[in-house]
């Protein structure tokens, strides 16, 4: 019984590594810093929130570290794997911090926000060292602040309409 549960939770985290990839790459939104706005924040908290801090975390990373090797962003791939793992992992913490034992909208809320803002400040600091400068990794906090935005407003609705509706995938 136990290694059924173990293959159930590495396929519900592939499968959540191939949406935030799709996600990610299905709707991209050019920004003016040449990176891009898209839905893949949604499944990176959703994979925290659904697995946890572990898988959770390597879902998100190799999903959104794959999708920028995809999509010829190569040289953010690695600071996409790290600050993505932690998002899924900070968005579960806060989530449970803030909701207990619960499952409250609240908590939800709380670990997006949250999440967003480690992806904002882990691709300043990232792009603060690529170019050696803050100035110019300063020209991406909009737009991340933006795709931040989405990611908390799609996937706590996302998350509320279908995820929380389905039967429990650990049963």
């Amino acid at each position: 019984m136990k290694n059924t549960n173990k293959t159930r939770l590495i396929t519900i985290t592939a499968l959540l590594a191939a949406f935030t990839c799709v996600a990610t790459m299905l709707i991209r939104i050019p920004t003016p810093t040449k990176g891009y706005v898209n839905l893949g924040d949604c499944i990176v908290n959703i994979a925290g929130w659904m697995l946890g801090p572990v898988y959770g975390a390597a879902a998100a990373g190799i999903g959104s570290a794959f999708a920028d090797i995809f999509a010829g962003y190569v040289v953010y791939a690695p600071a996409t794997f790290v600050i993505k793992a932690l998002m899924a992992a900070v968005s579960f913490g806060v989530f449970r911090l803030v909701s207990g034992k619960s499952n409250s909208l609240s908590g939800r809320i709380a670990g997006a926000v949250t999440a967003e803002i480690v992806m904002i400040a882990g691709y300043f600091l990232y792009e603060a060292a690529l170019y050696r400068s803050f100035a110019a990794a300063s020209l991406g906090i909009l737009s991340n602040s933006v795709q931040g935005l989405m990611g908390v407003i799609s996937s706590v609705i996302i998350y509320e309409a279908v995820v929380k509706r389905l039967p429990k995938y650990n049963n």
